[in-house]
């Protein structure tokens, strides 16, 4: 039996997920889940890479308990997030999360280099405070040290690669999340690059999905038990996810949904034009030199909070049925940078309303029908930019399981709503290894066979 090693991490947990085929069917199996979050360090939040390097290993070890060998291993993360890497590959500084305050203020910083029209036009990025570049000029302008002392860049699935194998690589999906690629070349764009003050070296020459890095380095082998190829899958989660969309029509509309909600289609070419500019939608490289053309929508990362602020004394079922029982009406933009990563997201919420919500059942309320409403609105602008009406979404990931939020979302927006599967990322990850190890000959055969599965 052939086992593939899907090694999944998103902002709040991660998981080990083994694939194989049986009698045509794609099996999975969880082997391991741990829990991740920012930590605050030194006035700053950021993410403790040794907790999840360790936690990559132990999952390891796990299959070799059980006596299931897989044949290669791939990571995937969230976009935008990296480290620096000294002349000894050591991490220069911590790996800063996204959700930290230093790029405040760095747009206009950026602007002053190159401005937003030109930005988009040539990279087709949506701008959102945490993008690469912008972090990038926080630490310019910061702790510009770092950037001098820098001899490597590399997004964070890159390095927990090179943690495995030894072998330093940027894979291009997580690197069209920067805002420093060209969207039509594919290519990390110099002049962007030269005009922010950014050192070029830093900016080494991608790899697409589905790369063979090599094997385990000797220790991880050792470490673990047993050896194995690495091989980058979709590294930026969200691609992965897409992959695992189970519609038999070409280019579906999405929602890949968990902590952030990716609403949008699969294009062969990128849309950098004007509207698509004022409509803030994003053009991120996909697999298979396709574009997933969508808008990052703040997800249920607000309700994850609220749940926590309330002491998780409800759980997202018991939040679901008081907000289905309150009259309630008010609604917030979700994607309003109050939401980022506020003090309180009670408060935050009670702010941005009028009246505000007070009850649990209200603040729920507020939550799902407003997710809802942007993923109409979304929808109209998308099909407006795409010349092209939808009528069917597939809502993948964990998301997926949010009965009450589907529900909303089928009437707002007055699409047939198909859901799952929720570990879609994941599988995501196991097809684009299995495609490169010749069981799938291409992403249309994983996909019927993803549909056939599950």
């Amino acid at each position: 039996m052939d086992y593939y090693l899907a090694i999944d991490i998103g902002a709040s947990s991660g998981r080990h997920m083994l694939g194989h085929l049986e009698n045509g069917q794609l099996v999975l199996e969880e082997i391991h889940r741990f829990p991740n979050e920012m930590k605050p360090l030194g006035g700053q939040l950021v993410w403790d890479i040794d907790f999840l390097f360790a936690e990559i290993l132990a999952g390891m070890k796990k299959c070799a308990d059980l006596g299931k060998i897989p044949k290669s291993v791939g990571i995937d993360t969230w976009g935008v997030d990296f480290v620096l890497l000294d002349a000894d590959m050591n991490m220069l500084g911590p790996a800063v999360a996204y959700r930290d305050s230093r790029t405040d203020g760095m747009y206009e910083e950026v602007a002053k280099c190159i401005s937003d029209q030109e930005l988009y036009t040539r990279t087709g990025i949506q701008k959102m405070s945490f993008n690469t570049i912008y972090q990038l000029m926080a630490l310019k302008k910061h702790s510009p040290e770092l950037l001098e002392n820098a001899h490597a860049l590399l997004f964070l699935p890159d390095y927990l690669h090179y943690l495995l194998s030894g072998v330093a690589q940027i894979e291009y999906t997580v690197a069209s999340t920067s805002g420093l690629i060209h969207a039509k070349s594919r290519e990390w764009d110099y002049e962007i690059i030269a005009a922010c003050g950014f050192p070029a070296h830093l900016f080494t020459q991608t790899v697409p999905p589905g790369t063979v890095l090599g094997a385990l380095a000797h220790e991880i082998a050792e470490n673990v038990g047993y050896n194995c190829k690495v091989i980058t899958p979709a590294s930026h989660d969200t691609k992965s996810a897409v992959m695992a969309v189970p519609a038999a029509v070409s280019q579906p509309l999405y929602i890949s949904s968990g902590t952030w909600s990716l609403l949008g289609v699969e294009l062969p070419e990128p849309n950098c034009s004007p509207a698509s500019q004022a409509k803030n939608f994003t053009n991120e490289g996909g697999y298979a030199s396709m574009y997933c053309y969508l808008r990052n929508i703040m997800g249920l990362w607000i309700i994850q909070c609220v749940k926590k602020e309330l002491g998780d004394k409800y759980s997202f079922a018991e939040l679901c049925e008081m907000a289905k029982a309150t009259q309630f009406d008010s609604i917030i933009d979700v994607n309003h940078d109050s939401f980022l990563a506020p003090e309180s997201m009670i408060q935050a919420i009670q702010a941005a309303c009028q009246p505000a919500p007070q009850s649990p059942g209200e603040i729920a309320k507020v939550v799902y029908h407003s997710l809802a409403i942007s993923y109409r609105d979304t929808i109209h602008e998308l099909e407006e930019l795409t010349g092209k009406v939808y009528d069917t979404i597939y809502i993948v990931g964990g998301g997926s399981k949010a009965d009450y939020l589907n529900e909303l979302t089928e009437k707002y927006t007055g699409k047939a709503v198909h859901t799952g599967p929720a570990e879609a990322t994941a599988i995501g990850n196991l097809v684009a290894q299995m495609i490169t190890d010749g069981v799938f000959k291409d992403l249309q055969e994983a996909r019927a066979c993803i549909r056939n599965s599950l």
